[in-house]
């Protein structure tokens, strides 16, 4: 039983943390023109629903961790394009062909939000797949 609360608290703690993140990493682009694009637009509006079902998932963790282990995988899901897209933007354009606004200035572009966030997304996918996995054999 201790486990389980244990286990709950983790998953708990990752969903805060990639909220977190995110409503630190969608200030900086949330009033520009990143959101009205046509690409990065849909980026951002993904984003901004991952966050919303990060905080969903927070709240379900308590009572049903099998079914906020899924949506943590589906904002990570959500969330991971628009931190790949700042990370690594010349491969994201080579894969998504079209016309860009702003060129290309360099292939990877170190941002340490963007670290943290997919760290942060890779270990709450981690934590949920656990608690997904666990919560079946029980």
């Amino acid at each position: 039983m201790e486990r389980l609360i244990k286990q709950k608290v983790c998953q708990a703690i990752a969903c805060l943390a990639c909220a977190g993140v995110l409503w630190i990493h969608l200030d900086d682009f949330g009033a520009s023109e990143f959101s009205g694009g046509r690409r990065t637009g849909k980026l951002f509006t993904m984003v901004d629903l991952g966050s919303v079902l990060f905080l969903v998932a927070l709240f379900l963790t308590i009572f049903f961790p099998r079914v906020a282990a899924v949506i943590v995988l589906t904002a990570t899901l959500l969330c991971l394009p628009s931190y790949l897209y700042i990370l690594i933007p010349g491969p994201y354009r080579r894969i998504f062909k079209g016309e860009y606004s702003v060129p290309l200035q360099r292939s990877f572009a170190w941002n340490n939000w963007e670290v943290v966030g997919i760290l942060s997304l890779g270990i709450a996918a981690f934590l949920s797949l656990h608690s997904f996995f666990k919560g079946r054999t029980q």
